[in-house]
């Protein structure tokens, strides 16, 4: 990944908690770390448990940023999920996969979109 991307990256994950926090999410973490990979954001929807991937891009040259969550993406999502469900031994609670999905309009300006619930486990 370059270093634009990487930095586009890190201020869309910004943005996108700031978004959730205003829009009533409590943050439990940010870039969780397994040895399957990271979750973006961990954070409570009312009482959900909601596993949050944000996607951000500069452009809709290659699409929106929410279409770079396909199926191999959200698989991995599962198992990381399972994974932090189980470290922190939390079986049994409501959970859900969330989407962020920021598009840089302008130097300062970006658009949001929340998916909320957007696939299952399945």
């Amino acid at each position: 990944m370059s270093r634009h991307n990487a930095e586009l990256g890190l201020r869309g994950e910004r943005i996108a908690v700031g978004f959730l926090k205003r829009n009533g999410y409590k943050i439990l973490t940010t870039n969780f770390c397994s040895p399957l990979g990271q979750i973006d954001i961990v954070a409570k929807d009312g009482r959900a448990l909601v596993f949050i991937e944000v996607k951000t891009r500069s452009s809709k040259e290659f699409g929106m940023p929410e279409e770079a969550v396909n199926h191999k993406k959200r698989r991995k999502m599962v198992s990381l999920a399972w994974f932090y469900l189980k470290k922190y031994n939390l079986g049994g609670l409501n959970c859900r996969f969330d989407v962020v999905s920021v598009l840089k309009e302008s130097e300062k300006d970006f658009s949001i979109n929340l998916i909320k619930n957007a696939f299952t486990e399945g």
